[in-house]
């Protein structure tokens, strides 16, 4: 019982961020959630986690957000920038 209620403040929580769905419907879908989680098999929950990642990834790249990457420069790149 004390998990569900935990799913359901987690999603209401998540829910905030997302235009789509409201706090109640992220309450039932936390809620929902965590009998199917306790369900599934660790490998199971590796390829939900995985297709979730790359799912947002897709997303990501098609609607054009900005990726998280690190500014390297190659060597040439500085000493061009130190003459």
């Amino acid at each position: 019982m004390f998990g569900k209620v935990i799913g359901a403040v987690a999603g209401a929580q998540a829910a905030k961020h997302s235009a789509a769905i409201g706090g109640t419907g992220g309450a039932l879908l936390g809620a929902v959630a965590v009998p199917l989680v306790r369900r599934l098999s660790i490998p199971a929950l590796l390829v939900v986690g995985a297709g979730g990642y790359l799912a947002k990834r897709a997303y990501d790249k098609r609607h054009g957000a900005p990726a998280a990457k690190t500014a390297r420069r190659s060597k040439a790149a500085e000493a061009a920038s130190k003459a």
